[in-house]
């Protein structure tokens, strides 16, 4: 049996402020060009299918879209849900929908229950272990006892492995997980799930199972051979920028993980930084090669240049994202009562122009500075 391994497709997701569902569309329905190619049997998603709990409709439709065209392409779809997404929602028809391929593992008290499926060695069970919130998961387990989230998911394995002792002998086994395992590479575009102490929990509690198909890291990674994180299909900060964005295809054999391979997938649009003066960057044919880039600039300038962002984009239309760092800047103190000890209004304002711009306020801005404080000063005594 050949399942492919994704993870934290995200839809819905923008990037600084930038739509990306038509490029969420086009690398999410090119996994069925996958599932053709490599004679796929299902294709699983470990969490994080949405972006937000409550999705727009333009997200649920491109999602719409790209799990029929999986369907169509000759792939059965588990899906389990992430921190992000809405358990109930996302399983509000989850009793129907096994008639068209399509199975949402979202309830935790049945999460020892698999979808099996079969192939010519005998049945494979999936399980969905959907994202346990400490607090929740105790008490949806009966447990008081069970201590964060390595307790809860210790507890939800002990369920499945429990239910796998009665399945058929010669039964593989697939966990779909959504979870900060030990080991894992974090970057800037997941949102925490630490709650009420260590969002880490162990590899070895996914013991005694021949995959465990992870969600929740951005980043494809390898933990074990039976344990990885796919990584998210695109890429949603600039920490992601050396990611190469793929999924895992899992071989299942008579005795278990036959093997491994990663897909890469498509990059729509690249990410890229640039750094220098704003002048530099605007001139040098050298980053001629980002200019259709999705782009993080930091700009060096002693001053802070005017109207920086939109001449920016005038070169580089997909600049999303500036800061101003100037070599050598002297950071103003962090407290506002310092910054203001010993110092009139007029000096006040002079030294925010300075902190804000990198440079000291002139004759002229002063003089509208003493212009304006004067007119307050005059109404304040009206």
């Amino acid at each position: 049996m050949r399942l492919l391994h994704t993870s934290d497709w995200h839809v819905g997701r923008t990037f600084h402020g930038r739509d990306l569902l038509a490029e969420q569309e086009s690398v999410l329905g090119g996994l069925a060009d996958l599932v053709v190619d490599e004679r796929v049997d299902a294709v699983v998603v470990s969490g994080d299918l949405y972006d937000r709990a409550v999705p727009s409709a333009e997200a649920v439709a491109v999602c719409g879209r790209v799990l029929r065209r999986i369907a169509d392409a000759g792939a059965r779809i588990v899906i389990t849900p992430g921190n992000h997404d809405s358990a109930p929602r996302l399983g509000a028809f989850a009793a129907f929908t096994p008639a068209g391929g399509l199975h949402l593992l979202t309830s935790m008290t049945d999460l020892h229950r698999p979808v099996v499926m079969a192939d010519r060695h005998g049945p494979v069970a999936l399980y969905g272990i959907p994202y346990l919130e400490p607090d929740p998961a105790r008490a949806v387990f009966g447990d008081p006892e069970l201590k964060g989230h390595s307790g809860v998911l210790g507890e939800a394995m002990r369920r499945i492995r429990a239910d796998l002792a009665d399945q058929p002998e010669g039964t593989r086994s697939v966990v779909l997980a959504h979870a900060f395992v030990v080991g894992g590479e974090a970057c800037d575009s997941e949102r925490t799930i630490a709650v009420g102490g260590v969002p880490h929990v162990p590899g070895k509690l996914f013991d005694g199972v021949d995959y465990a198909a992870l969600g929740h890291l951005h980043g494809p990674q390898t933990l074990a051979e039976h344990l990885r994180y796919s990584g998210s299909p695109l890429a949603y900060s600039f920490s992601e920028a050396r990611h190469r964005k793929s999924v895992w295809l899992v071989e299942l054999d008579q005795g278990g993980l036959a093997g491994v391979e990663r897909r890469e997938l498509p990059v729509p649009r690249p990410l890229a930084t640039l750094r220098g003066e704003l002048a530099e960057l605007l001139d040098d044919p050298a980053h001629e090669a980002v200019v259709n880039h999705f782009l993080s600039v930091e700009l060096t300038d002693p001053a802070r240049p005017l109207d920086a962002m939109r001449r920016l984009q005038k070169r580089f239309p997909h600049a999303v994202h500036m800061e101003w760092r100037p070599v050598g800047r002297i950071e103003a103190p962090r407290k506002y009562s310092e910054a203001v000890r010993g110092r009139d209004d007029e000096a006040v304002s002079c030294c925010f122009v300075e902190a804000v711009r990198g440079t000291e306020a002139t004759p002229s801005e002063r003089a509208l500075l003493r212009s304006a404080l004067a007119e307050v000063a005059g109404k304040e005594r009206e």
